[in-house]
């Protein structure tokens, strides 16, 4: 099997946020492969160990050394590839859902896409479903369990995990999966992986190696990004003798407040 998973460089999610004229700043924080993308990485590694095949990481980013790509590769992908462009550097879901199906077109045959649920830097979830309708193929999203996968007769059925429960859904592949986090246990890299990801070169594929002229201007923009205003709360306990001289004084201080 030919499968693509499409990963992401984040920040630390540990990271403190703050505008800083006008922009979005993430401070010294160190970038990271995207937390929800490394349950897909391990999903295609762990489709690729049973039904044999070769995993590539796919990323849209800047020029560069790109973490994305070297955790993936660490964890155990074949190939990992970067697009990067300046025209990409303000690109919203639309704009980047186009260059990846590019990408995997060039990837082409492809069985199989994995995407993690989303981003922990815009958390939009709508980017693997994007990508699939670009490539006009089904999208499997919210994903929890792959229960069969037949590559010969070119089926998949998995379990969509939803609020009200498990949803059981077949599909033809080719195919978009984007799966949660309660389909896997993500691996640790190995230290030979480690040492590979550190020596593999990247290629780097621009708009016009896509085949792309131009991608157009975002259907999303950010007029104006100014930090909410700090709300300084305090925390005060109700005491009294019995349970209901506290809530007599709870009562008392939430008229006083004028929240009753």
């Amino acid at each position: 099997m030919n499968i693509v998973v499409c990963v992401k460089q984040t920040p630390d999610t540990a990271a403190t946020v703050t505008v800083e004229d006008g922009r979005i700043s993430w401070g010294d924080a160190p970038l990271v492969l995207n937390p929800w993308d490394e349950f897909a990485v391990e999903q295609a590694l762990l489709t690729k160990e049973a039904y044999g095949g070769k995993v590539t990481a796919l990323t849209m980013g800047p020029e560069g050394p790109n973490e994305a790509l070297k955790m993936a590769l660490a964890m155990g992908a074949d190939e990992a590839v970067l697009i990067s462009d300046p025209a990409l550097e303000e690109a919203d879901t639309l704009i980047a859902s186009r260059v990846l199906a590019k990408g995997i077109e060039k990837l082409a045959p492809v069985d199989l896409v994995f995407f993690g649920r989303s981003s922990v830097d815009s958390e939009s979830g709508v980017l693997g479903s994007q990508v699939a309708r670009r490539l006009g193929w089904p999208t499997l999203s919210l994903v929890a369990a792959i229960n069969t996968l037949d590559p010969e007769g070119g089926s998949i059925e998995v379990e969509r995990m939803l609020e009200e429960g498990r949803q059981v859904v077949r599909s033809k592949l080719p195919a978009v999966v984007s799966v949660v986090k309660e389909i896997n246990e993500p691996r640790y890299p190995s230290f030979m992986g480690i040492r590979r990801a550190a020596r593999v070169e990247i290629p780097l594929w621009t708009l016009a190696d896509l085949g792309l002229e131009a991608v157009g201007s975002p259907a999303v923009a950010w007029p104006e990004i100014f930090a909410p205003p700090k709300v300084e709360t305090s925390c005060e306990f109700i005491e009294g003798d019995s349970p209901r001289e506290i809530a007599k004084k709870l009562a008392e201080r939430l008229i006083e407040e004028k929240v009753i």
